[in-house]
């Protein structure tokens, strides 16, 4: 029989912390239903989260995964990636199974969000862990008479030894839009190096990505290897600020960008369209493949 999952507290909010029978653990905030910690089973920390992150109603968390939507980035009228990892989720279910552990979490539409984005919504997020994997998977359903658009983004904050030693693999062939330089190019080679020369400063959107990625660290220290699948999300982010942008982030410290990349399952090139009592769904998939210190 599952057994239910108690809310706990973490940084001063409701939380539930994920623990799969084999010791894979995720803990999941009601804030933003966002995912702050991911530890496979026998292995260490693997999302990054800023040591200078504020946790506070209303306030955005730098780092883990936050959810975006209805927005993504600027792209829109709204705020910066919209009000959905700002507002406060209800606990739908949590339970540890007989081999993992899942959380889902539910928000809905109410006056303040219908001030800024006029639409009957609800929204599910839910969080599996077990063994070497986590999935996270955003669920839109529109509850009201008319059609809406959104564009809805996990921005996964993945933790690095090294940004120098991590490499991004995958990509070849896909189209993407550089949004640091407003600039649509191909990716030709199969590998990204984030902080390599022209690329301290990366903000890409790659269109249509329908393969698995791998994140790779090899350094003198440390080797470390991440399968990320994603389905329903058509686009990936992949975002570092560099030393310059991240030194003026006041929630990030000025070394921070060396220990962090974002690859983001998102849906952004091509916004979602729902028509009434339509719904849509989104999943990334991240797996431990090694990871050696």
């Amino acid at each position: 029989m599952p057994q239910a999952i108690a809310l706990t507290r973490y940084q001063g909010l409701d939380a539930l912390e994920l623990v799969a029978p084999d010791g894979a653990r995720a803990v999941l905030l009601l804030h933003g239903a966002h995912v702050v910690s991911w530890v496979p089973a026998g292995g260490v920390e693997q999302l990054y989260l800023s040591p200078k992150a504020v946790y506070a109603n209303g306030q955005a968390i730098r780092g883990g995964v936050p959810v975006c939507f209805p927005q993504f980035a600027g792209r829109g009228p709204l705020q910066k990636h919209g009000f959905a990892r700002t507002k406060p989720w209800q606990l739908a279910r949590a339970e540890q199974g007989a081999d993992d552990a899942l959380a889902v979490l539910r928000l809905v539409d109410d006056a303040a969000s219908r001030m800024v984005w006029p639409h009957a919504f609800e929204l599910e997020m839910c969080v599996r862990v077990s063994g070497q994997m986590l999935e996270m998977e955003l669920s839109c359903e529109n509850k009201g008479d008319t059609p809406f658009e959104f564009t809805a983004a996990l921005h996964t904050y993945l933790g690095l030894n090294e940004l120098d030693d991590t490499s991004l693999v995958g990509l070849a062939g896909l189209h993407y839009l550089n949004s640091v330089t407003g600039e649509e190019q191909r990716q030709r080679s199969d590998l990204l190096l984030p902080g390599s020369p022209g690329l301290q400063d990366l903000d890409r959107i790659y269109f249509n990505a329908q393969h698995d990625l791998a994140l790779r660290e090899q350094g003198i220290s440390a080797t470390r290897e991440l399968l990320i699948g994603q389905q329903g999300f058509e686009d990936v982010v992949v975002w570092n600020p560099g030393a310059e942008k991240c030194a003026a982030l006041a929630d990030m410290p000025a070394d921070g960008y060396r220990h962090m990349l974002c690859v983001e399952a998102a849906s952004v090139g091509r916004p979602v369209r729902l028509e009434p009592g339509q719904d849509w769904a989104g999943l990334q998939t991240l797996m431990r493949i090694s990871d050696k210190a």
